[in-house]
């Protein structure tokens, strides 16, 4: 199964953006009933977000439904239990264990935990391991940062790397980055994402089609790490033993099954090829513009 790098958040109450979202060359769409949404558009947004996903669509849409412990969530859940195009649920601001196992009682969806508040950062590793259902875990920011009142960006790192530490003692895969607010800084974001990578993370959401190849810019193995990695694999295959390469790296198992995902990474398509396939299967989304308006 390839790695998703890239997270595309759209509207649900914007149908036309979700055609446009497919063909944007996004590892996975998430259509976002939640924060994204008007609260007088909520009714419509789930009803229009229930009629697109009454099929298969081109690549996964994930759909993130209004806070659990909100009074909306129970009726996205039991809108969206049977729909064959949706791939995922995103929960937001899950902060127990049980608030998954309920879920995945009503539901036959993989499951993705959205972290935002300190309580939910304090359960980490008891919702990580909450149901074999779950599927990952992941921060929501925006949200942690007003919980917490942290201001400056480094005030997030303890949280980042508890949820990068939880889901990987869990045994699900490395959580992907929360949401760069600021879509026209591309410097920044690519930044930032250096910053995700040094911790952890793999892959990143975003909230703008812009964002996109940045991202998977930033995830992508570079020369370097691949020839170290084909030098590694290549070494091992004739040793399977612990050894020393020339240049005096030392490498076991676990520096092996790390190069092995570095040359997994790489093989994955890239944005341009993938985009050009999903707007051939999303004909309504061929004339993306630079904006999902």
């Amino acid at each position: 199964m390839t790695t998703p790098l890239t997270w595309l958040y759209v509207p649900g109450d914007r149908p036309h953006m979700v055609t446009r979202a497919l063909a944007a060359g996004a590892d996975v769409v998430v259509i976002d009933l939640e924060d994204a949404v008007a609260a007088d558009r909520k009714e419509y947004a789930r009803a229009a977000t229930a009629e697109r996903l009454a099929e298969p669509q081109p690549l996964p849409v994930h759909v993130r439904v209004n806070a659990l412990a909100g009074p909306l969530a129970a009726t996205d859940l039991r809108a969206l239990a049977a729909l064959p195009g949706v791939a995922g649920l995103r929960l937001p601001k899950v902060t127990s264990a049980d608030q998954i196992r309920r879920v995945a009682a009503a539901t036959s969806h993989p499951l993705y935990a959205l972290l935002e508040t300190a309580l939910g950062i304090e359960h980490a590793h008891a919702i990580a391991r909450a149901h074999p259902a779950l599927h990952g875990i992941a921060l929501g920011e925006a949200d942690l940062r007003a919980d917490l009142g942290v201001r400056e960006d480094a005030g997030l790192d303890w949280c980042r790397s508890r949820v990068v530490v939880a889901a990987r003692a869990a045994g699900l895969p490395s959580p992907p980055q929360s949401v760069h607010p600021d879509t026209r800084d591309l410097d920044g974001l690519a930044a930032s994402c250096a910053h995700g990578r040094a911790l952890g993370f793999v892959g990143r959401a975003a909230i703008h089609p812009r964002q996109l190849p940045v991202i998977e810019r930033a995830y992508l193995p570079t020369r370097e790490e691949l020839e170290q990695a084909e030098t590694i694999v290549k070494a091992a295959s004739t040793d399977e033993s612990a050894q020393a390469l020339p240049d005096g790296t030392f490498i076991d198992a676990a520096v092996v099954a790390a190069a092995h995902r570095t040359l997994s990474l790489a093989r994955r398509p890239s944005l341009s090829s993938a985009t050009a396939s999903t707007r051939a299967a999303c004909p309504g989304g061929a004339e993306l513009d630079d904006t999902l308006r």
